[in-house]
């Protein structure tokens, strides 16, 4: 039996009535758990490493509650899939969506999440895509519930505008998927960062 002091990390990051469902997961599919400080780059995160046999799953500890609670679950779907299919299968096709439904159908109620997320998020699981972000109407009720919520996201600049991300001056010149290929003012070298990237429009173009 795995250490119910664990519990409290649980407590500090789910809705309250996801707790139980979200511990008793941890303590079946035996994976280890990292909550991370609060990464730019993603919101979660599943390995397997083949020379140990152990599975980790990090997800960004920044995330508000029902942010956390959809990404903690995706990434046990992948937990779960592998247990099922290894690596013989798309790691966001059709056996992880089966997956992740199967997990997340439990959650998909008005005591855990508010209305306004709880419906797009139920569109959303029909055909669940690999990230929250691709989805812009759940990624905006999401994101409605960040505090502080007015922050501006890199997915809503405008291509060509620039803006300040982490200190320094970028222009955006196009989305690629969930990230946006984008030139740093200074060097001239592009990046891919991602679209849910909370930014600053730099006004003195």
């Amino acid at each position: 039996m795995r250490n119910e002091k664990h519990r409290s990390a649980f407590e500090r990051h789910l809705p309250a009535l996801a707790v139980d469902y979200c511990f008793e997961l941890w303590q079946q599919l035996n994976f280890n758990l990292k909550i991370t400080p609060n990464r730019k780059s993603k919101y979660g995160d599943y390995r397997y490493d083949p020379n140990t046999g152990k599975h980790s799953i990090s997800v960004n500890g920044g995330l508000n509650p029902y942010a956390f609670l959809i990404t903690y679950i995706h990434e046990v779907a992948h937990k779960t899939n592998f247990d099922i299919h290894q690596n013989k299968v798309s790691p966001h096709g059709k056996e992880w969506k089966h997956q992740f439904k199967k997990l997340m159908i439990p959650m998909l109620r008005e005591d855990v999440f508010p209305m306004d997320i709880l419906r797009p998020l139920a569109r959303h699981m029909k055909n669940p895509k690999a990230t929250s972000v691709s989805d812009p109407e759940l990624f905006k009720a999401l994101r409605a519930h960040d505090k502080g919520g007015s922050s501006t996201y890199l997915s809503e600049i405008e291509i060509g505008q620039k803006f300040l991300f982490q200190q320094k001056i970028y222009r955006k010149i196009e989305h690629r998927r969930t990230r946006v290929l984008c030139e740093h003012s200074d060097s001239g070298k592009q990046y891919l960062i991602s679209g849910s990237a909370p930014v600053s429009p730099f006004k003195n173009q």
